[in-house]
């Protein structure tokens, strides 16, 4: 079913109620739209997403049972191009979840400089229980669901939480059969042979190892001397780590969901990501001590990479960090509480929607190769990310010290204004 938002919003903070995402979201959105003095009506169109589809769709299992499945898209503005915006397979996807990851995509977008709008999806399933023939039966009925409201020029899926190249490969397919012809440019995120893009894989990972070195150059902070934590090696903690290693930083720590290691005259990155592979996990790293992931948070670093999960950096523990730099490679791992703590304390954030921004970056561009069928190299790409996330960076940077703000809140003013003016001169307001 089609639906639009209601008066039905999450509980506002302070009700009694622990906070949702799309409570921090709009929480964040606020503490911008207060300091810019932004028009109370276009407050009003920015805190909901435009449009949510809420749909149920039964998929065949191995077995021959007949299970249905509850999947959503949030889309959140489009003033800047088409949305744009992950799809993630998880047992605790829900409305709020997607709407708030929709609304941060918006801004992310804006402040990355791309032609896009925000939006994002999620189906709620647990995939590791899913044989490959389920799953592909799932991601071909779930994107069946969502294809009237996708599309190369109307809203552009991307791998997620759990969804892969492969998952992409499938959404692609079944929307070329309903509309009859190779529409490569419906998703990004897609393996090389069928229109994906060289560099996608490490462009996030990437593009928060630029930040940090525009951010470096600001707070004098001398790479070769510098010592880094990164709390996750997925795939985004896992390219961060190797490219700051590449940049000269000495990195001193690295985690996964199961734990850390901590090795005080650094740790190298081939070493670490051949025993992940082996053994499947960073704990117990020969030659290092473990560490947990809170620990690692308050490690006495110079700069600090959470790249795992959202809300690990709170009111508890803003006050123990020691890094003065932090790069968020994760979405929402700063609360808005701990963030008055660490501008407080002279700690630099490179808030989400900038520092990895670096993946919708490079989406952008595997998007624009599919659209002119004109595929460039690896090297191109990259200096194309590079050019992107170089401007964001001094961008979001030049507001929040107009502003006297955090960066955070800079990243936003400077976001919300690109919107507003583009939802302004198409006369939405």
């Amino acid at each position: 079913m089609l639906e639009t938002t209601s008066k039905q919003e999450a509980a506002p903070a302070g009700m009694g109620m622990q906070k949702t995402q799309y409570d921090m979201a709009v929480e964040q959105f606020q503490r911008a739209a207060d300091i810019m003095k932004l028009d109370p009506n276009v407050q009003e169109i920015l805190r909901k997403p435009r449009r949510i589809l809420s749909v149920n769709f039964p998929v065949k299992m191995d077995d021959g049972r007949i299970l249905l499945y509850q999947g959503f898209r949030s889309q959140h503005n489009n003033a800047l191009g088409p949305y744009k915006g992950g799809i993630r397979f998880h047992p605790n996807v829900t409305i709020d979840e997607v709407k708030a990851l929709s609304m941060w995509m918006t801004w992310k977008c804006a402040v990355a400089g791309v032609p896009f709008g925000g939006a994002k999806g999620g189906v709620t399933v647990n995939p590791k229980q899913l044989s490959h023939r389920e799953l592909e039966n799932l991601s071909r009925s779930f994107f069946s669901m969502i294809s009237e409201i996708v599309g190369p020029y109307r809203d552009i899926p991307a791998p997620d939480v759990y969804t892969d190249s492969q998952t992409m490969a499938w959404f692609m397919d079944e929307y070329s059969k309903q509309e009859k012809n190779n529409a490569f440019a419906v998703v990004t995120g897609k393996p090389l042979i069928i229109g994906g893009s060289l560099g996608r894989d490490s462009a996030t990972g990437r593009g928060v190892s630029i930040t940090i070195e525009e951010a470096a150059r600001h707070l004098k902070i001398d790479l070769k001397k510098a010592t880094c934590a990164v709390q996750g090696f997925g795939n985004v903690g896992s390219w961060a780590f190797e490219f700051l290693e590449q940049a000269g930083v000495k990195v001193v720590a690295v985690s996964d969901s199961r734990g850390g290691a901590y090795k005080k005259t650094g740790l190298w990155f081939n070493e670490v990501a051949a025993y992940k592979k082996k053994t499947g996990s960073i704990v117990n790293l020969p030659g290092s001590q473990p560490i947990t992931n809170e620990e690692l948070l308050e490690l006495d670093v110079d700069i600090l990479v959470p790249s795992a999960l959202e809300d690990v950096i709170t009111r508890d523990n803003a006050k123990s960090i020691k890094a003065k730099l932090i790069a968020e490679g994760a979405n929402g791992p700063t609360t808005p509480e701990a963030d008055d703590i660490l501008f407080k304390n002279n700690v630099t954030v490179i808030p989400d929607i900038l520092a990895n921004s670096g993946g919708v970056s490079t989406s952008y561009l595997e998007w624009v190769q599919n659209l002119q069928h004109l595929y460039w190299t690896a090297e191109e790409v990259d200096h194309r990310l590079k050019t992107i996330m170089v401007k964001a960076f001094a961008e979001a940077y030049k507001t929040s010290q107009e502003y006297n703000v955090d960066m955070r809140t800079g990243a936003y003013i400077y976001a919300i204004g690109k919107v507003r003016d583009a939802m302004k001169i198409r006369g939405w307001f």
